[in-house]
């Protein structure tokens, strides 16, 4: 019955995981359709990175088939995480080993394979399992980056910690110890400089006296020029430091007008790289054409002379077909011979 007494949450909070763990069955989800083994796990995506956004970051690595990104069943807002399946294997390789770490509006995303219908006895991180590490102690014992981690170093992050907070303590007492015995130490030497000057004063005379305050006097005189002394040395520090921020701020707009110099050298390199090649382009392209040319007027010629050799043969083999020129006549008639 409701509520809960002490004790029983934990153990509803088990039977409900175990129950849910008994009835989950990634190859006959519904909503895992695809080739599993093209497919790439992209958690701790920004809550709202669109999906249009994470296909432009991750098409880079191969065709991407279908994008799935997880939503609360509720209110229909996204859970932070999604399932990409590439056309091919390689895509979701390449996917797997350089997207891991990629920053997508502004968060790092982590990137694993999808391990609910390729693992054996995989279980989710909601059922405790998952390769997370994230959640296992105070803030400095928790794993932010992305990427993963061999959980054996867990142990060694925890003995890192401990010995640095066990180093500040010792500090800490040792810094207060330290205090402690000079603080005594003052007071030692406050206590005996009083004594002193007590029994000084009752052993004076009045001119002794006032020996005593103009010697005092000069003492203020003596301590208020150490002062300016102070203040002057102290300005002039400040002037040497502002000078010295001006001398680096010189050289950083020295360096980054260098830099841009030798980008702009190299890229009138590259254009001036770019029209020779051009016009060495153009310079072969003529020459070819020259040749062209040349070889036709050739194969002209060759044809020409061809013809006039074959047309000579004819002449020499048949003479007789060979007509003279018809001559007229006086009467105006014409003669053939």
């Amino acid at each position: 019955e409701w509520p809960l007494r002490p004790g029983e949450k934990e153990m509803h909070q088990k039977s409900r995981i175990e129950q849910e763990l008994s009835n989950w069955d990634p190859q006959n989800d519904p909503n895992a359709t695809g080739d599993a083994f093209k497919t790439v796990f992209v958690s701790r995506i920004n809550y709202d990175t669109r999906e249009d956004k994470l296909q432009r970051e991750f098409e880079e690595f191969g065709y991407i088939r279908k994008i799935h990104m997880v939503r609360d069943v509720r209110t229909g807002k996204p859970r932070g995480y999604a399932f990409i399946e590439y056309e091919t294997e390689k895509g979701m390789r390449s996917a797997y080993k350089y997207g891991d770490g990629k920053k997508i509006d502004g968060r790092r995303v982590v990137v694993d394979i999808e391990r609910g219908r390729t693992v054996k006895n995989w279980k989710p991180r909601r059922f405790g399992g998952g390769l997370g590490g994230s959640r296992i102690g105070a803030p400095e014992f928790n794993i932010t980056h992305s990427g993963r981690v061999d959980p054996r170093q867990y142990q060694e992050k925890l003995d890192r910690a401990q010995r640095a907070r066990d180093r500040a303590i010792n500090n800490d007492n040792e810094k207060e110890r330290s205090r402690s015995r000079e603080r005594s130490r003052d007071r030692s030497e406050r206590r005996r400089s009083t004594e002193r000057e007590r029994s000084v004063k009752e052993d004076e005379k009045p001119d002794d006296r006032r020996r005593g305050r103009r010697d005092d006097r000069d003492d203020d005189r003596d301590r208020k020029r150490d002062r300016d002394r102070d203040d002057d040395r102290r300005r002039d520090r400040d002037r040497d430091g502002e000078r010295k921020r001006d001398r680096r701020d010189d050289d950083r707009d020295r360096d980054r007008d260098r830099k841009r110099d030798r980008r702009d050298r190299d890229d009138r390199r590259d254009r001036d790289r770019d029209r020779t090649g051009d016009r060495d382009r153009d310079r072969d392209r003529d020459r070819d054409r020259d040749r062209e040319r040349e070889k036709y007027i050739e194969r002209e010629g060759e044809e020409n002379r061809r013809e006039e050799e074959e047309r000579g043969k004819e002449v020499e083999d048949n003479p007789k077909e060979v007509h003279a020129e018809p001559t007229p006549t006086e009467d105006g008639t014409i003669m053939s011979s």
